[in-house]
């Protein structure tokens, strides 16, 4: 397997999982229905630990371009290999998505609220202020990053074993920091799904919320490269 190919899958299962359980809560008529964010709080943690666990000996598993370019900016990583990395990330995002859409669609055929329909592939803030939801997304990033840079191995990889230490950490930052954005932390995470809430034959949609799609790209961008430079300038 091929480093791109295994963050490919090591997204598509980030994002099946981790957009899956987001499903089984808010639509209508599932086992999970109305279960709760702390539901998907540990979904998306668990989602992290599968991902990271299956692709890590392969590719590292970033499976998030903000914690790629910040490994780049640490100097942990080969910034030739980023554009790659950061396509097979989008792309496998974007299955994941579907793969999501294919397993829940009956749901979403039946479930009146648009905005849960959209809640499903991409966040939103609670309270929208550009600036607050840039900064809560910075900081949310920064956290994660700065705390990979640490668990990573001395050649720059997450490792298999590691798995379970960045799952917890996604979990804290959900817990924790995810109640004002619903945590993106993660350009692919966000942006990948949403092109496929646009794109897919969802029943009564609503409109992708363009407008603030840009928040949970950038954000966790500009999170990924302070913890990177701050993490060399502590050394």
């Amino acid at each position: 397997m091929s480093v791109y190919l295994a963050e490919f899958i090591g997204t598509m299962f980030l994002i099946l999982l981790g957009d899956g359980v987001v499903a089984n809560v808010v639509l209508k008529g599932t086992k999970g229905e109305n279960s709760g964010w702390i539901v998907i709080a540990f979904g998306w943690g668990m989602a992290v630990f599968v991902a990271v666990f299956c692709v890590a000996q392969v590719s590292d598993a970033h499976i998030n371009p903000a914690v790629t370019i910040g490994l780049a900016c640490a100097g942990k990583f080969d910034p030739s290999k980023i554009p790659g990395y950061l396509a097979a990330q989008f792309a496998g995002a974007a299955m994941g998505a579907f793969l999501v859409w294919l397993t829940y669609k009956d749901h979403f055929a039946i479930t009146e609220d648009a905005d849960s329909k959209l809640a499903v592939f991409c966040t939103a803030p609670a309270i929208r202020n550009s600036v607050s939801n840039l900064i809560s997304e910075i900081i949310g990033t920064f956290v994660l990053v700065f705390a990979v840079l640490h668990i990573t191995s001395p050649e720059g990889g997450l490792g298999a074993m590691d798995a379970l230490p960045v799952g917890l950490l996604v979990l804290s930052i959900g817990l924790s920091l995810g109640g004002t954005t619903g945590y993106a932390i993660n350009p692919a995470r966000d942006l990948g799904p949403r092109i496929m809430h646009y794109l897919l034959p969802i029943p009564n949609k609503r409109d992708s919320d363009w407008s603030y799609s840009w928040i949970p790209v950038v954000g966790p961008v500009i999170g990924g490269v302070l913890a990177g430079i701050c993490f060399v300038a502590i050394g």
